[in-house]
């Protein structure tokens, strides 16, 4: 057997280097935190053959002296931390003093560097560990390193090494996550010379992510903020509607840190249950602000992952806080939103009516009768949520002298057919099953019958919970009896109280047996057996942990949903009062299971086609 001795510095920083640089994206994150730590407000990223063969971090921060870079280079060499104890304070991004020391030992190493109390910079190169030379040069305030030939000193590393373009991706993804994370910070990412993209500090993530992601991703996503118990959580989420087949999208920060968190990632999906189909993720861009003390961030050699202390408290919190953002999103947008509208006062039928399109007029090869004595300037300034305030006494008016009087007005329609000329949205066409086209004034609407269906059916079930009071029961002409095993039977016996409340009767009526004998009024007679076994095989998948309110729920998400196959066949009518009926839910976008009710094509988008105005 061998004898032990103590490795070398030199193998001893590239076994590190196996730990902390995976790929070249990993060296750029170690830069740029390096360099974010430093007080940079400039920072700029070039790469070449995907980072394998060059990479160039440069920023203008504090820089350093010549003897603090030389000490840079040396392991576990950090400003960061003295003690112990430090460590649950950290609230800078690099720390272990290990990321210089590492990269230099695998590669061919540059670092230049200027603090703005001296005259001259100086550089360091240091190749495969080895240092070559140190010596003086010129430069602005700041630090800027280049690292090449990766992995140059273990050929079977470089080997593990993924395609250009893969390498490209995550090392382009991870500089966005880190110009996401510092919207105050100049940011600009250049392949070969080629700018990827270059963003000036912004006053808001809003115009951030706007730069980045372009202007149609940034038009998805509503900002999020929230305080709670030293807790404060900020940031974008999709509206509902929108959805993502992968997790790629769903983006989390902890103190401004980029991490991968279970605990955050599934509150999130929770969250957005029902608001997005099941298989596909939210968008989320997401910052948590939490005193140091209660994460522990040197769990992982990248600090990808983070622990929380207490992981029920955090989800509680984004849980809640996304949820009501969520409610606040539907309680504003849960009504068709009606234009402003011009009035005139109409002397043949004494009162005072929406002023007539002329382009109504011209359709119907009519034309716009002038006839100024009949108009009233005051009254065409008001808008569409103006005419409800009018007062009795302006009302009473006699029209003398100019003045007109004031009867009822006319009520807009929000949902009509194609005759009625005043109708926000009016039915044009069934194309196929369940569509329904709808015209508005700023487009076409496309309208999915069956899932509007559904989605008015699951809140009626929905809202009769929120109800805390015993909901009505009604009797079963004929008892239904239920015959359980024994971990259902348990199950059942522990829940008969709270499903009495809201409208079963249920007695038990021998060892595993039971009879129903009443219902809920919102609820087919027909359909309480299978109700209950639904909710009896939720329960069992779900686990005991979860309340029963939410094990209603995914009940009632089967039980709203119409199976493949089933058209309902609405009528025109029903279409109509489905349209109706759907904007005057809390979430008028998507169906229970979170595909969409309806979506509107707007006018622009034809014009665009079209290449001219309508």
């Amino acid at each position: 057997m061998s004898e032990i001795r103590i490795l070398a510095d030199r193998v001893a920083n590239q076994i590190a280097a196996g730990e902390v640089v995976e790929r070249p994206a990993s060296v750029v994150k170690e830069l740029l935190e390096n360099s974010v730590d430093a007080k940079a407000t400039k920072i700029e990223i070039e790469f070449r053959d995907g980072g394998k063969s060059y990479i160039r971090v440069e920023d203008n921060g504090h820089g350093m002296t010549q003897d603090q870079a030389l000490l840079s280079l040396e392991r576990h060499a950090t400003s960061k931390i003295r003690e112990a104890r430090d460590l649950n304070k950290i609230r800078s991004f690099g720390f272990r003093g290990e990321a210089l020391p590492s990269i230099s030992s695998v590669s061919r190493f540059t670092m230049r560097t200027r603090p703005e109390s001296e005259d001259e910079g100086c550089e360091i190169f240091v190749n495969g560990g080895k240092l070559i030379h140190v010596k003086d040069c010129g430069m602005p305030k700041g630090t800027r390193i280049e690292v090449s030939h990766l992995f140059n000193s273990v050929p079977g590393r470089r080997k593990f090494l993924k395609t250009v373009v893969t390498e490209s991706t995550h090392l382009m993804h991870l500089a966005k996550l880190y110009a996401l994370a510092h919207p105050n910070i100049d940011f600009a990412l250049k392949e070969g010379g080629r700018t990827i993209f270059k963003s000036p500090a912004c006053d808001s993530m809003q115009d951030r992510v706007s730069e980045i992601f372009g202007k149609n991703f940034s038009e998805a996503l509503v900002a999020i903020h929230n305080d709670k118990d030293g807790m404060m959580l900020k940031g974008l989420i999709g509206k509902p509607g929108q959805s993502r087949s992968t997790r790629k999208e769903m983006i989390f920060f902890v103190n401004q840190r980029p991490v991968d968190s279970k605990t955050l990632s599934y509150a999130t999906i929770e969250a957005f249950h029902t608001f997005v189909p099941k298989g596909r993720f939210p968008i989320a861009i997401l910052f948590l602000e939490i005193d140091p003390e209660s994460i522990d961030v040197n769990v992982h050699p990248s600090k990808k992952e983070i622990r929380f202390r207490q992981d029920f408290k955090i989800r509680n919190f984004l849980l809640e806080s996304v949820l009501l953002k969520n409610q606040d999103h539907e309680t504003r947008n849960n009504s068709i939103n009606v234009p402003a509208v011009n009035y005139e006062y109409d002397k043949d039928a004494q009162k005072s009516v929406p002023q007539i399109d002329p382009a109504a007029l011209s359709f119907h090869g009519l034309r716009e009768k002038k006839d100024p004595q009949h108009f009233n300037p005051e009254l065409s300034k008001v808008s569409g949520t103006e005419k409800l305030l009018f007062s009795d006494e302006k009302s009473d008016e006699v029209q003398q002298g100019g003045h007109y009087q004031q009867s009822e007005l006319i009520e807009e329609i929000l949902v009509g057919t194609r005759s009625d000329a005043f109708a926000c949205w009016r039915l044009i066409d069934r194309p196929q099953g369940d569509l329904a086209l709808f015209s508005t004034k700023e487009g076409l609407v496309a309208f999915h019958g069956r899932a509007a269906y559904e989605r008015v059916t699951f809140e009626k079930f929905e809202n009769s919970l929120l109800n805390e009071n015993c909901h009505p029961s009604q009797n079963l002409l004929m008892p239904e009896s239920l015959e359980l095993d024994a971990i259902d039977s348990k199950r059942l016996l522990d829940d008969m109280k709270e499903l009495a409340k809201i409208g079963f009767q249920i007695e038990e009526f021998g060892r595993n047996y039971f009879r129903v004998q009443g219902c809920p009024e919102w609820l087919d007679q027909e359909s309480s057996s299978s109700f209950l076994i639904d909710y009896l095989e939720v329960s069992r998948d779900r686990g005991k942990s979860i309340q029963i309110i939410e094990i209603l729920r995914e009940v009632m998400i089967r039980k709203s949903k119409v199976k493949k196959g089933q058209s309902r066949d609405f009528s025109d009518n029903e279409m109509i009062a489905l349209a109706k009926q759907l904007h005057q839910c809390k979430n008028p976008f998507s169906c229970p299971g979170g595909n969409p009710t309806y979506f509107e094509i707007p006018t622009r988008d034809f014009e665009s086609r079209f290449r001219r105005k309508l």
